[in-house]
C-alpha cells in the first residue's frame, strides 16, 4: 500500500476533547472518526489492526473446538422476555417497534440469541459439550461514553457460549477458555494483563473473571494483595475489618448536634474519631421506591454492586421528602422506622461506642453498641475494600488499589438462560435437564485502544508486530532523486514478493520530518529509510518503532536484515 493512497488524515495537534493518549493518537493518526456520542467509524488502518486481533482470537477459539456462528443485531423482544431481561435491564438496552408494531431490541449481548439458536438442536446428551462463538456489532446505550474506543455505545465483540451437561464439565472447559484468553493477550502483545475475580452483574452466574490491563487511565478499580496472588474487581472484592473493642462500653446518649448532617461535621463537633461513627447511605428500590439504608463505618464507602446483589433488585440514590420516614442527615440504626429496610456492614462489627444518627432532626446518639442496643444483628459485606485492608486470601493487611481497563471476561452462567428459556436435553436414563452454560467475551475495538494506551510514546503508538497495520514502513526521502526512487521501489517490490506487509511513503514534496511524524503515528514496528545521503555510502537505515534497533545496513544486505528482524520480532512475542 502506498501511503499517499491510504484513506485517513494525520495531523499534529492534539484534539481538545481527547482525555487519554490512546484516543488522541488514534484520532490524530487517522484510525477513527467521530460519528456521534460513543460512535465511531474505523478507517482502514484501524480495521487492519482489529482484523488481525479477530484472526488471533478466531484461531484460539477454534483450537478449543469453538464453532463460529453469527447472531442478528436486531432481535424480537419475546426471546428477551423469555429470559426476563427485557424488563430487568435498564435504559442501556435499546427497545423499539418495527413497522408492524412488533417489539424489538438492539443486541447489546447475545445470551438469548445463543440459546434460541441451539435449543431445538441440542436435545440429546450425546450432542454435548459444544461451544459457539461470533464476532458481531453491538449497541449499548452507555450513559457516559468516554476515552474513544475504551467506552463506546457501538462496538464489536467476540462472544462465545459453551453448553454442558455437568458443572464439572463446565469447569474443565472454563479452564480451557481461561488459558486460551491468556494466549490471546500474549499474542496481541499485552501479556501483562491480569485476571481478577469479578461480579457477574446483568450476565448472571456464580463465578466470573475479568481480564484487566492495569493502567492509570482505567475506569475500573482493582484490588490486589502485595503479599499473595489475590486479585479482584472492586465490585467483587471482599472487605475484611477487625475492630478492637474499647474495653468499656458507654451508655447510649442522645446529643444535640445542630447543623451537623455529614459524618465529618458530626465528628468534628463531638471531637470523635470517624472510625467510631456509623454512616448511613440511603437508596430506594426501583420497583416501588421503598427505602433501603446501608450502614457502614464512617471511613468506608458503600459498594453499590454488593448492596444490589444483597437486596436482589435494582436501586437508585434516594430522594428523602418531608413525609419520608427518614430524617436526612440524622439517620441511624437505633429506633429506625419499620418502614425502612436496613443493613449493617461488617465494618461496624465489634465497634463500641458508636456515633450515629438519632432519627431526629438535630440529634445524634453517642455510646451506641449495636449488639446491646439493637439486639441480634446480622452483619453483611456491603463496603468497598480499602488501601491497606486485610487480604481475604492470606489475611495480611496488604491490599492495594490500582486502576485497570477490562479487556475480556468469562462467566460461569449456570442454567440462568437455559431454564428461563426452557432449553432441555434428555440424558442416558431418559430424564430431562437444563444445560449449564459458560460465556466468554472480548471487546475487539476496546482491546486495540487498550494496547495503544499501553504501547505508545509521545509521538504515536508502538504496535506489536502481530497486530500492527503493516510490518514495514518504507520511507523514500527525496523521491524526485532517480537513484533513490529506483532503490526504494525495488525494496517495495522485493519486500512485497517476500510476503511482507509494507506501507510505502513515496510522496513528493513532503519533508523527511513530516514523513517520520506520520510513520510515528502509524506505529509500524520496522522502519526502512532510503535517502540520497545514505545511498552515497551504499547504506540503508533500518530501525524499530520502539527505538530498540537503529542500524545502517549495506544496501545488498538490507533485505535479509529486514526479514531476519521481522522474524525476531515475531519470535520475541512467543
Amino acid at each position: 500500500m502506498k501511503l499517499k493512497n491510504l484513506v485517513g488524515q494525520r495531523f499534529k495537534e492534539r484534539p481538545a476533547d481527547c482525555v487519554i493518549d490512546s484516543h488522541a493518537l488514534m484520532v490524530r493518526g487517522g484510525y477513527m472518526k467521530y460519528v456521534g456520542n460513543g460512535i465511531y467509524s474505523e478507517y482502514p488502518i484501524l480495521r487492519r489492526i482489529t482484523s488481525k486481533i479477530e484472526n488471533i482470537i478466531r484461531e484460539e477459539m477454534n483450537a478449543i473446538d469453538g464453532q463460529e456462528v453469527l447472531f442478528p443485531v436486531v432481535m424480537p423482544a419475546d426471546i428477551w422476555q423469555e429470559s426476563g431481561r427485557y424488563e430487568s435491564i435498564g435504559s442501556e438496552l435499546v427497545r423499539f417497534e418495527d413497522r408492524n408494531h412488533s417489539k424489538m431490541v438492539l443486541g447489546m449481548t447475545h445470551e438469548e440469541a445463543a440459546v434460541q439458536l441451539v435449543r431445538e438442536y441440542a436435545q440429546s446428551y450425546q450432542q454435548y459439550p459444544f461451544m459457539i462463538y461470533q464476532f458481531q456489532r453491538k449497541f449499548r446505550d452507555e450513559a457516559r461514553p468516554r476515552a474513544g474506543m475504551i467506552r463506546v455505545r457501538e462496538f464489536t465483540m467476540k462472544d462465545a457460549y459453551s453448553f454442558h451437561t455437568s458443572q464439572e464439565d463446565l469447569e474443565q472447559y472454563y479452564q480451557k477458555c481461561y488459558d486460551a484468553y491468556n494466549r490471546i493477550f500474549k499474542r496481541v502483545g499485552i501479556p501483562e494483563v491480569v485476571t481478577v475475580a469479578s461480579d457477574s452483574g446483568m450476565m448472571g452466574g456464580s463465578i466470573s473473571h475479568e481480564y484487566m490491563l492495569l493502567t492509570e487511565v482505567g475506569e475500573d478499580s482493582i484490588v490486589l494483595c502485595k503479599n499473595c496472588d489475590y486479585r479482584a474487581n472492586m465490585e467483587a472484592a471482599e472487605n475484611i475489618v477487625n475492630n478492637e473493642p474499647d474495653g468499656e462500653k458507654q451508655e447510649l446518649s442522645c446529643i444535640e448536634t445542630p447543623n451537623c448532617k455529614t459524618i465529618e461535621e458530626v465528628c468534628t463537633f463531638l471531637h470523635s474519631d470517624v472510625k467510631k461513627s456509623c454512616k448511613a447511605v440511603v437508596y430506594q428500590k426501583n420497583a416501588d421506591d421503598t427505602y433501603v439504608v446501608a450502614f457502614v463505618r464512617g471511613d468506608y464507602e458503600v459498594n453499590e454492586t454488593k448492596l444490589t446483589n444483597l437486596v436482589g433488585e435494582a436501586l437508585h440514590p434516594a430522594e428523602i421528602m418531608e413525609d419520608s420516614p427518614l430524617v436526612a442527615g440524622y439517620i441511624g440504626p437505633y429506633a429506625i422506622s419499620d418502614q425502612v429496610t436496613f443493613y449493617c456492614d461488617s465494618s461496624l462489627k465489634g465497634v463500641d461506642n458508636l456515633v450515629a444518627g438519632a432519627n431526629k432532626e438535630g440529634y445524634h446518639y453517642t455510646g451506641l453498641n449495636l449488639e446491646r442496643d439493637l439486639g441480634e444483628v446480622t452483619y453483611v459485606d456491603i463496603a468497598k475494600a480499602k488501601e491497606g485492608g486485610i487480604c481475604p486470601c492470606c489475611g495480611k493487611p496488604k491490599l492495594t488499589i490500582k486502576r485497570g481497563i477490562e479487556v475480556g471476561n468469562i462467566f460461569q452462567l449456570g442454567t440462568k438462560y437455559t431454564e428461563s428459556m426452557n432449553m432441555q436435553y434428555v440424558d442416558k436414563e431418559g430424564e430431562s435437564h437444563y444445560p449449564i452454560m459458560g460465556c466468554y467475551g472480548i471487546g475487539v475495538g476496546r482491546l486495540a485502544a487498550s494496547i495503544c494506551e499501553e504501547k505508545h510514546d509521545e509521538y504515536g503508538p508502538i504496535w506489536p508486530i502481530s497486530i500492527a497495520p503493516y510490518e514495514v514502513h518504507l520511507c523514500c526521502i527525496r523521491p524526485d532523486d532517480e537513484e533513490t526512487r529506483n532503490v526504494a521501489d525495488q525494496f517495495y517490490e522485493e519486500l512485497t514478493k517476500s510476503g511482507v506487509e509494507v506501507i510505502y511513503d513515496d510522496r513528493e514534496g513532503v519533508r523527511a520530518g513530516q514523513m517520520f511524524a506520520d510513520a510515528d503515528l502509524l506505529g509500524v514496528p520496522i522502519r526502512v529509510v532510503v535517502s540520497p545521503r545514505n545511498l552515497k555510502e551504499n547504506m540503508i537505515e533500518i530501525s524499530t518503532r520502539d527505538k530498540a534497533v537503529k542500524e545502517m545496513v549495506a544496501k545488498e544486505e538490507s533485505l535479509a536484515y529486514i526479514l531476519a528482524l521481522r522474524e525476531k520480532l515475531y519470535s520475541d512475542m512467543q
